[in-house]
């Protein structure tokens, strides 16, 4: 279960690599329980222009089935798992995966789903993205932050009612134990969205530009003006530094990185390229020198840093825990900046764009560091297996109930009625 293209909403990349690989195992029958599209969904280019049609990739069985912003999603799902009959349901989320924080309630409904996917006999698995207690919210542009704490936490021990989580941060898996006293939680690597690295061509990097890349869903917790700010100091410093921005706007923020463009529309050494065709990813960051990620905050394992290992590039960013975490855990090559700050942003630019020998080694090291996607496949279902096997053994149709769950029935008393009994 995913958003998955031509939506273009948020995972649907991580969605449709994972499907690819999922489709090379001969015995494996994958069904897609996609969300249903509509033209707001496609995505577009710099000039608003459509580039995907409705039209399914053929290679795929896909179920449009969940709708963005419903409230009937968990009615409908159940619906189409029952006629599936599927031996593993999987869910690829993000909190904000079936409603914007405008329609809460649609929201927790879909965030539900995975539990009563458990309780209707199903063995179900969430690989969960980010957790709300590692977002900051102020940066993230969410109001009523105590009231948006509480719900997450709730939401959170719904999703754990699932039989087991992956979670793409060690971080994020202590915080589940530590926290919710989870079960069966698994820290499992993010990876690169494809199949093998591309060994880097550096006679393509500098040539005659220095590309600097920023690419994501832009106007919440990623945004420009720290980059923007930072790069007209290092123009000055590196004349053949060049500004590519692409990706689209973030869900909840429309038009924004349209009006950064405008705003800077004069200055031809910035280039912004909007929704960029996963047929193009490769010449996109290949071409480039680095990858600049100017985030406020984190939502979890970043897809764009494992990209740049993918293609053997070097990476400055904010200097968030998440972010540090990774890569001292994934072994990557990253510089850190002082979030927020345009100044020390700029001055690390400068200094990796004039050091070749430097981007070089980074480049090696993060290409070094990339982890393919058949390799995070072959454990999700080495764990799917297993599983599948001790439920064999054991003649039960569920797991015992998690340990946090008794522990804070208190919380959990709705009207007496328990998904368990």
């Amino acid at each position: 279960m995913t958003a998955f293209p031509p939506s273009g909403r948020q995972l649907n990349e991580y969605g449709l690599h994972l499907a690819r690989e999922l489709q090379k195992n001969p015995l494996l029958s994958l069904t897609i329980v996609g969300d249903e599209l509509s033209a707001c969904d496609w995505a577009t280019d710099a000039h608003g222009k459509q580039l995907d049609s409705h039209e399914e990739l053929p290679e795929f069985d896909v179920v449009r089935t969940w709708r963005f912003n419903s409230i009937s999603n968990p009615y409908r799902l159940l619906k189409v798992l029952r006629e599936i009959k599927p031996d593993v349901v999987w869910y690829n989320l993000v909190f904000s995966t079936f409603a914007t924080q405008q329609h809460p309630v649609a929201a927790f409904a879909g965030l539900c789903i995975p539990a009563l996917t458990r309780a209707a006999g199903f063995y179900t698995h969430v690989t969960l993205h980010h957790l709300m207690e590692h977002v900051d919210f102020g940066a993230a542009n969410i109001r009523a932050e105590r009231l948006f704490r509480f719900a997450s936490s709730i939401a959170t021990r719904m999703l754990l009612m699932s039989n087991s989580i992956s979670v793409l941060l060690p971080a994020y898996r202590r915080t589940l134990i530590e926290k919710y006293r989870a079960e069966n939680v698994h820290f499992r690597s993010h990876g690169i969205l494809g199949a093998r690295p591309e060994t880097p061509d550096f006679s393509r990097r500098g040539n005659p530009d220095q590309r600097i890349l920023a690419i994501g869903h832009w106007g919440t917790y990623k945004r420009l003006e720290t980059l923007m700010e930072a790069f007209q100091a290092v123009q000055r410093r590196v004349p053949s530094a060049k500004l590519i921005v692409a990706g689209a706007n973030h869900h909840t923020m429309p038009h924004y990185w349209e009006s950064i463009a405008e705003k800077h529309r004069t200055n031809s050494r910035i280039e912004f390229r909007g929704y960029i065709p996963e047929d193009d990813i490769p010449y996109l960051y290949s071409a480039a020198s680095l990858l600049v990620m100017p985030y406020d905050s984190s939502t979890g394992s970043s897809g764009p840093a494992h990209q740049a290992c993918q293609y053997g590039l070097p990476i400055i960013c904010s200097d968030l825990p998440e972010f540090i975490d990774m890569a001292t855990d994934e072994s990557m090559a990253v510089q850190f900046f002082r979030r927020g700050d345009a100044q020390d942003l700029a001055n690390k630019l400068t200094s990796l764009l004039q050091n070749r020998e430097r981007q070089r080694d980074m480049a090696e090291q993060n290409f070094s560091a990339a982890l393919t996607m058949p390799q995070i496949i072959r454990e999700y279902l080495r764990s799917f297996d297993l599983q599948k096997r001790a439920r064999a053994l054991s003649h039960s149709r569920f797991r015992r109930v998690p340990r946090w769950s008794t522990s804070h029935a208190e919380n959990f008393r709705f009207g007496g009625w328990s998904p368990w009994v």
